[in-house]
């Protein structure tokens, strides 16, 4: 017989994994732009994963994105997640949320009051180190290209690395 508790646990784990599959298999962001204020490539050797990200920035704020991620259903679920919840915000909410995601990705709790959407559906990849990568690749990625656009450094043919880096 099984308890009330492991059918809860069974049915969120349903529900976490029809939301990888459904941004899996219709990724946000891919309409394209009307102007490209920051672009940035990502690239995970491990997984094989690469995506093309473009910002257009208002002020402060994130406009628009476009991103395009060739690779395995997280990393390409996870960079849906983050075209979804970043247009509309200001620069600093957004690295925040991306630092949040990152410390989710390596078992520490979102901080206190941060939406991160569907994100949670993520939160058991932080069990398969191999796959926090995939996962943190579009995160890494924009907090790269929004941290250089503070710093006015080129963007052009920019590249951010899982493996340059600590996650």
């Amino acid at each position: 017989m099984v308890d009330s508790k492991q059918n809860k646990d069974v049915q969120l784990n349903d529900l976490y994994r029809d939301t990888v599959l459904d941004h899996f298999r219709s990724p946000r962001g891919t309409k394209p732009i009307d102007r490209v204020d920051i672009r940035r490539e990502g690239n995970n050797p491990l997984c094989g994963d690469k995506l093309e990200m473009s910002i257009k920035m208002s002020d402060d704020t994130i406009e628009d994105i476009e991103v395009h991620c060739k690779g395995c259903a997280i990393s390409v679920a996870s960079t849906s997640m983050l075209a979804e919840l970043v247009p509309g915000m200001k620069k600093d909410d957004a690295l925040k949320l991306a630092e949040g995601f990152k410390q989710m990705m390596h078992g520490q709790p979102a901080p206190e009051g941060l939406d991160i959407g569907d994100l949670d559906s993520l939160e058991g990849v932080k069990d398969f180190p191999v796959r926090v990568k995939c996962a943190l690749l579009a995160w890494m990625t924009i907090i790269d290209a929004l941290r250089a656009d503070a710093r006015d450094d080129d963007q052009t043919g920019a590249m951010t690395s899982t493996e340059d880096k600590q996650d």
